[in-house]
């Protein structure tokens, strides 16, 4: 079930009243039109670095593979039927 509210006060009013049972568990989502202040945005693409510097300290480093591990993955991850 999903209710619309608003923030009034300082507290959640919903926008149509229903009966909830004691100790019902909820999920609250905030929906907003209007930007959310920098200080809370979480960090933009600029300052993250890019994945393959997050993957470069790793990358070339397995050996002794199959050549033909990127199409056959499922075959040697999950026993499935080689496909060639």
């Amino acid at each position: 079930m999903t209710v619309d509210g608003r923030i009034e006060n300082g507290q959640i009013v919903l926008n149509q009243e229903i009966t909830l049972p004691e100790g019902m568990k909820v999920r609250v989502e905030f929906v907003s039109t209007e930007p959310v202040p920098e200080s809370t945005n979480e960090a933009t693409s600029e300052e993250l670095p890019s994945l393959y510097e997050r993957m470069k300290s790793v990358a070339g480093k397995a050996k002794g593979l199959p050549t033909d591990l990127a199409i056959n993955h499922d075959y040697y991850l999950h026993g499935q039927p080689k496909r060639q």
